[in-house]
């Protein structure tokens, strides 16, 4: 098992990362129990989510319905999540988005279930922890 799979199967690591690329974390997870999840939020978190993740009927398209979603996922497969965002909000919509994410990550991982959103983020704009060191 790869040291990246490894640290993705891991529910105390749990959390908001970044990443340059994608492209080691799908080789990693590839035929693994973990739901991954590419999504694509720059224009509109919410119907992004609520489509890449199936969201029931009553998501109601706000902050506090998001993390109630995030706090549930019954209807999706895998062992534990990892939210792939290769575009996203600006300014304070970014800021909110990822408060939700880490509360969502500090849920799951105090129930043993690894949650990571992971930011693909070549130019390393965003203040996040990398999710892994590249070679």
């Amino acid at each position: 098992m790869s040291k990246l799979l490894a640290r993705l199967q891991d529910a105390s690591r749990s959390g908001v990362y970044r990443a340059s690329s994608d492209t080691a974390i799908l080789d990693a997870t590839r035929g693994r129990d973990l739901d991954v999840v590419p999504i694509e939020a720059a224009d509109d978190v919410f119907g992004a989510l609520a489509r890449q993740l199936g969201f029931p009927e009553w998501f109601g398209r706000n902050w506090d319905a998001l993390e109630d979603c995030l706090g549930d996922l019954s209807w999706r497969a895998g062992e534990g999540r990892v939210l792939l965002f290769r575009s996203w909000p600006a300014g304070d919509e970014l800021g909110t988005l990822i408060d939700v994410l880490r509360s969502s990550a500090e849920y799951w991982a105090q129930r043993g279930r690894p949650f990571f959103a992971v930011f693909v983020d070549a130019r390393r704009e965003l203040a996040l922890a990398e999710l892994y060191r590249e070679k």
